[in-house]
């Protein structure tokens, strides 16, 4: 005896663009277009710093001043116009190894252990 499943056709919810409210103004709506421009000029410029480097920074008592990282970012800014994608920065006693694309900070190192360490997977690097 044969039998049969009927599989009906699943309907999956549409994902729509609500139109733009009618009191809107065009100049209310540049407004917040300007203001999330503003925010995410703000966050991509901004370094982050992996879990990595968040163990070894507070393992090796390594803590960032508004100076070191301002030069910092100059660092990345400077490595990115040149093309590297991942760089050794020395920053006075302490070596930073950053994604310039992701700017993130992949590890740091600083001046007791930096002896007789080998950076690897780096293509660039800026001394300030």
């Amino acid at each position: 005896m044969d039998e049969y499943v009927k599989i009906l056709p699943v309907t999956l919810p549409i994902n729509r663009i609500e139109p733009v409210k009618q009191g809107t103004t065009k100049q209310e709506s540049e407004g917040a277009s300007s203001d999330f421009q503003k925010i995410l000029e703000e966050k991509i410029g901004q370094l982050k710093v992996s879990k990595h480097a968040k163990l070894r920074m507070s393992s090796r008592n390594i803590s960032l001043t508004p100076e070191q990282l301002e030069k910092l970012n100059t660092a990345v800014e400077k490595a990115e116009k040149k093309g590297v994608r991942e760089s050794l920065i020395l920053i006075n006693d302490i070596a930073f190894v950053v994604s310039i694309k992701n700017k993130t900070i992949i590890t740091a190192v600083d001046g007791a252990n930096l002896k007789e360490n080998v950076f690897t997977n780096i293509d660039g690097a800026v001394i300030m």
